[in-house]
């Protein structure tokens, strides 16, 4: 299965961060912003997008983990994460080169973004306002969008 990931498109963004409610709402029942696995980023006041796992062929998290509590799904194109065995030691935090991974406190395991896996396109997608998300594959092409 080709890997997948969500785009934000920066021209369409506002950066209203109602994808992080919509992944942190439908993930965690709460809106807990720090518990989202997408993140709005500015890096200048004229560029605000949102990011998230791109699910690297070889992912520096997975090869990190000293527990091996992530490891890439192949079938789904993901990479999952055994809570049991993560220890929230950050390592992978620290090598992920796109933010994309951050520690849970009151578990103290890492949360990173599945697409949603079950549901037919990620909460962010469904509820980003602007369209400004879509699903792309690591060719390039536009998968699908809402």
């Amino acid at each position: 299965m080709e890997r997948r990931y969500i785009l934000c498109d920066a021209e369409k963004c506002t950066g209203c961060r109602i994808c992080e409610f919509a992944c942190s709402s439908g993930r965690e029942g709460s809106f807990a912003l720090e518990l989202s696995r997408i993140r709005v980023v500015q890096s200048s006041p004229a560029d605000t997008r949102s990011m998230a796992c791109r699910f690297c062929r070889n992912a520096p998290c997975v090869s990190v983990c000293p527990r091996g509590a992530l490891s890439m799904d192949e079938e789904n194109s993901i990479i999952r994460l055994d809570k049991g065995r993560c220890a929230g030691c950050g390592w992978c935090i620290e090598s992920c080169p796109f933010g994309a991974i951050v520690l849970d406190w009151g578990t103290k395991t890492v949360v990173m973004c599945d697409l949603c896996l079950g549901l037919s396109q990620p909460r962010c997608i469904q509820f980003c306002p602007k369209n400004a998300l879509s699903i792309h594959g690591l060719d390039g092409d536009q998968a699908a969008s809402r």
